[in-house]
């Protein structure tokens, strides 16, 4: 059976979307200062491994898994004569299944988390996988970021903020179609469950700050990302971005 991403041109969705991709990359590498040594990197949903040049240099050992054979296809393509990189088509739930247990010290998983239908068993496999005292690197939707907070008030929802719980943007016809979710969530919400499967979260970066058509239309790229740059961890404060990327650490 083919995975969504199978029929659907993701390299060019993000043909046009440099600014994000840009500030994405500056999140990880930020993250990534904070850990001192990594042996094996696990990309969840790593897709045609856009972000993989971003962190190829810090390990021995790379894994990309997804679900799409032909986001892989392109991947594999790319790196095929790196040995250090190995490729897994699965789905998060069954990586368990392909992956020793305890054998990877970096977990990422970017734009991943909104499509799974059951986000608490991807925490639990994860927590399965990473040795004691490894990393997880995290994005996911941000719920209550400012241009949904302020679409809400106009229409009069001063609670929204105080609105814990998890939002399928799908319609109800794509529901009832069972197409992929798309799940935002309340940082608070993530930072909690992430906490309950034995995770410690060490630095939180609000990431995108800055996705605003007319912004991005006037104000060039350099510029952008300067200020991005800027504004990532100050605003991680008051979950401000579209994104939130979440460093955490497993217990020992």
């Amino acid at each position: 059976m083919p995975a969504a991403y199978d029929t659907y041109d993701y390299p060019q969705y993000w043909e046009n979307r440099e600014y994000e991709h840009q500030s994405e990359i500056i999140a990880i590498k930020s993250l990534l200062e904070r850990i001192h040594k990594i042996e094996t990197i696990l990309d969840i949903g790593s897709g045609y491994s856009r972000l993989t040049p971003t962190y190829l240099f810090r390990a021995k050992k790379i894994i990309l898994t997804d679900p799409s054979s032909c986001l892989l296809k392109i991947a594999r393509e790319k790196y095929k004569d790196n040995r250090k990189i190995k490729f897994v088509q699965s789905k998060v739930e069954n990586l368990d299944k392909k992956i020793k247990t305890h054998s990877i010290d970096l977990v990422v998983m970017v734009r991943v988390v909104h499509h799974l239908e059951d986000s608490e068993k991807a925490l639990q496999i994860i927590s399965k996988l990473l040795k004691p005292n490894g990393y997880l690197l995290l994005e996911f939707p941000n719920k209550g970021h400012f241009k949904a907070t302020m679409k809400e008030f106009f229409v009069g929802n001063f609670t929204f903020p105080l609105d814990i719980f998890p939002k399928d943007l799908r319609s109800k016809k794509a529901i009832k179609n069972k197409t992929l979710p798309f799940i935002n969530y309340h940082p608070d919400i993530v930072v909690h469950k992430l906490k309950d499967y034995g995770f410690r979260v060490l630095e939180k970066r609000s990431v995108s700050n800055i996705r605003f058509q007319g912004l991005k239309n006037t104000i060039s790229l350099p510029a952008l990302l300067s200020l991005e740059k800027y504004l990532q961890k100050p605003f991680s404060y008051i979950n401000f971005g579209p994104s939130i990327f979440l460093l955490a650490q497993k217990r020992g």
